[in-house]
């Protein structure tokens, strides 16, 4: 508790120490950073998104970012991209998202290459609260020599990296629900057998949402009307997220889809202990993002213990002719985007 009390105090000393005026240019630098740093959606968690610019001579040289669990981390790409290009990187700045590591894992640390490579400035978006990490890349660089400078546009940084940035927090997911209705708010028509009533093209954008997902959950109940996939089909993807089926009684059928497609599943049978001990053992697994895509029992279980933290409510423009009401309390969220999935209406909502 001690070290991690240093390590939280260590950070926060290293980001209030600059309180900068940034130029237009700077704004520029560290924004398209940011922009870099989406190449890497859906395939580097459980390492969050990073993107770094190097600038000398007030032009660009060089892009990187994090693009595969396992590549190389945004300023080693950095710094491979200026070397492929015949760039000179002394004396270079470098502009990152996250502050840069200082440990060993799956590549060697981030200060280390930043220093090889003579950079003589890094300005950084938002510290890591990652423990081995937290404050630790900003001293190892300033006590080099290298100018550092924090802050530059920090909140876009943390917005792009919020659920990794919860799951360091909290150690469990980040609970985003996503639900389909018809105009009236009808989850499902009990009229016909069960299947998607919204257009392909909202299918897509669901299969997108799925591909930055580390995992997708259900009840029972959706597994034995719908017997879904829960995979992503309609981009590319290497990697499959985790399926989840809340199964407490255990009455799916042993021949479901998501027992029996080679893709990996946590049936939670007659051990299933509670949501909130589920989200516990999910952030061991460093589950960082976990969709619900549930029925509305299942979804008003996770609203009423507070578990949400993000209700996606997409609306079809269809009519149910034998409709299922649902109704959802989204008491503590505010309405905070309104898009369009195809032909349907998109409300996401956020606390």
């Amino acid at each position: 508790m001690l070290l991690s009390l240093v390590a939280d105090e260590l950070m926060s000393n290293a980001f209030s120490a600059t309180t900068m005026d940034w130029s237009a240019k700077q704004h520029e630098y560290m924004q398209r950073a940011i922009e870099v740093a989406e190449k890497g959606r859906g395939q580097v968690r459980p390492n969050p998104l990073v993107g770094c610019i190097l600038v000398k001579d007030g032009e660009v040289i060089a892009e990187g970012w994090h693009d595969h669990l396992g590549g190389l981390h945004a300023e080693q790409m950095a710094i491979h991209d200026a070397e492929e290009k015949g760039h000179n990187t002394n004396g270079a700045t470098a502009y990152v998202t996250l502050e840069p590591c200082n440990h060993f894992g799956r590549t060697p640390p981030c200060t280390e290459a930043l220093l090889w490579a003579g950079i003589s400035k890094v300005v950084i978006a938002h510290g890591d609260p990652n423990p081995i990490v937290r404050g630790i890349g900003i001293s190892v660089l300033e006590n080099a020599g290298i100018d550092v400078e924090t802050g530059l546009l920090e909140e876009s940084a943390a917005t792009q990296m919020r659920e990794f940035l919860h799951w360091c927090e909290n150690r469990r997911p980040y609970v985003t629900v996503k639900v389909a209705v018809d105009v009236n708010g009808s989850v499902d028509d009990l009229s016909k057998d069960a299947g998607r009533f919204t257009s392909e093209d909202c299918l897509k954008e669901v299969h997108r949402l799925r591909k930055d997902c580390c995992a997708i959950l259900v009840g029972a109940n959706t597994v034995i009307r719908d017997n879904p996939s829960l995979t992503v089909r309609l981009i590319e993807t290497e990697k499959q997220p985790l399926r989840i089926v809340i199964d407490p009684n255990n009455k799916i059928k042993s021949n479901s889809k998501v027992l029996n497609d080679g893709h990996k599943t946590k049936h939670l049978t007659d051990d299933f202990r509670g949501l909130e001990a589920m989200l516990d053992m999910l952030g061991d697994l460093e589950i960082q993002r976990l969709l619900v895509e549930g029925g509305p029992s299942t979804i008003t279980k996770f609203l009423d213990q507070g578990l949400v933290d993000e209700f996606i409510l997409v609306q079809s423009n269809i009519t149910h002719e034998s409709p299922k009401l649902s109704s959802f309390d989204l008491t503590g969220f505010t309405k905070s985007v309104e898009t369009v999935w195809g032909e349907e209406k998109v409300t996401i909502y956020t606390r």
